[in-house]
């Protein structure tokens, strides 16, 4: 019979084969945390043992309150710098780096076939270059740093299929957004979703970024593109490392197959105050709002930045509206200014942000304040995710929250293209 990706690279890890519903104890090649290492640090400690078992697996990479905005984050960071200096980590990343999804993949660590765990739920991003790659708790990180070890249930795979063209002013965001509508934010629970078909390869890298990323928000365990020439292309500069892609086999087994004309698509806006909350833009266009945000680890990278200043190059946002622009990495901030994007977003009224995590937690960098309304490129809407729970967020493209800061109403992007 057989095998999924998911399947292939559980069995390999377990040594033995295996199917979907399994439960396997497996060693990840890698277990990604970030500022919440300080708790996971306590949750070491606990377990009573001086050294973690496999140092040059764990990856930290301060992101999510950077620099830190008050004295107990401030102490979070202390702890951390502490414990990965003790530890001799060697994949430390302090806070001049990014969003660790972007972090880790730039530093040539997501590979195809790799088996990646990480405290974060969008660990489900590095599923673009065809890793496994999965969300844990802070325990089930802990645990790992001690004994070198997790167990986890093998997931059933759904297959999306896609073939056509993307109209002009629609983007990956829309067609994840569409499918999370019609599948339910609870449509992939413990599943895997694998992205494919004859479009599938059309979709760049940083698009599948944005898809295997907001997997997470349909319940999905990993969701993942299959390796392809794009895919070896990209990781070129950065991994000497020998890839051996894993793909799905052709008689493998899904639990549901589903196919997507890309040609039929238009512009998507996820509604408050639920992912799955989905409407055409047409549909809710005219809606004010007061803040924009345009990046994330779901869409910071610089085909969104360019997105977004191919539409507010020599135009001024609406007087009504902040927007912040938050690059997903030092990298992808400087490729921006080095082209320009980032001078002419700062001349069309945008204030720039440090790469990072910013107001998408609503710790810092942007809290919206009562009776606030957000549009938004991150992966969540949930109440009171970026501040005051009477607050608003709407999720969008870069392309339709850029053509809707000019007008400071919800707008179809395509007039602007």
């Amino acid at each position: 019979m057989g095998k999924t990706l998911s399947e292939k690279i559980l069995g390999a890890k377990a040594g033995r084969e295996v199917k979907a519903g399994d439960v396997v104890t497996v060693s990840p090649d890698y277990v990604l945390s970030h500022d919440n290492s300080a708790a996971i640090i306590g949750e070491f400690k606990k377990i009573g043992l001086a050294k973690v078992k496999s140092p040059d697996k764990i990856v930290i990479v301060l992101d999510h309150i950077v620099p830190a905005s008050e004295e107990k984050y401030a102490q979070n960071h202390k702890t951390i710098r502490e414990f990965a200096a003790a530890q001799g980590l060697d994949k430390f990343f302090d806070i001049q780096h990014g969003v660790c999804h972007q972090v880790f993949t730039e530093n040539g660590l997501a590979l195809p076939g790799k088996l990646i765990v990480g405290s974060d739920s969008h660990t489900t991003s590095y599923g673009a270059l065809g890793a496994f790659a999965a969300g844990i708790g802070r325990s089930e990180a802990a645990s790992i740093w001690a004994t070198d070890e997790i167990w986890l249930r093998v997931p059933e795979t759904l297959k999306f299929v896609f073939s056509g063209k993307l109209p002009a002013g629609v983007s990956a965001k829309d067609v994840v957004l569409f499918i999370i509508g019609r599948e339910g934010a609870d449509g992939a629970d413990y599943k895997a979703v694998e992205f494919t078909g004859p479009a599938a390869s059309h979709f760049s890298i940083a698009s599948r970024f944005t898809m295997a990323n907001m997997a997470a928000e349909m319940g999905a365990k990993n969701g993942y593109f299959p390796p392809d020439d794009e895919t070896l292309r990209w990781l070129a500069a950065r991994t000497k490392e020998k890839i051996t892609p894993v793909v799905s086999d052709p008689e493998a087994q899904y639990s549901k197959v589903l196919e997507f004309d890309l040609s039929g698509f238009v512009p998507q806006v996820a509604c408050p105050h639920t992912v799955d909350n989905v409407k055409p833009v047409t549909e809710v266009e005219g809606r004010p709002f007061h803040q924009a945000l345009i990046g994330t680890c779901t869409n910071g990278r610089l085909e969104d930045l360019e997105s977004a200043a191919k539409i507010l190059k020599g135009k001024k946002v609406h007087p009504r509206v902040r927007v912040l622009i938050l690059p997903a990495s030092r990298e992808v901030y400087l490729e921006a200014m080095n082209k320009g994007l980032l001078a002419e977003l700062s001349e069309a009224g945008c204030v720039l942000l440090n790469p990072g995590c910013g107001p998408c937690l609503g710790a810092h960098l942007g809290i919206l304040a009562a009776g606030e309304v957000c549009l938004s490129t991150a992966n969540r809407n949930f109440k009171g995710r970026m501040g005051a729970r009477d607050s608003e967020i709407y999720l969008a493209s870069p392309a339709t929250v850029a053509a809707s800061a000019l007008e400071g109403k919800i707008t179809d992007p395509r007039k602007y293209l």
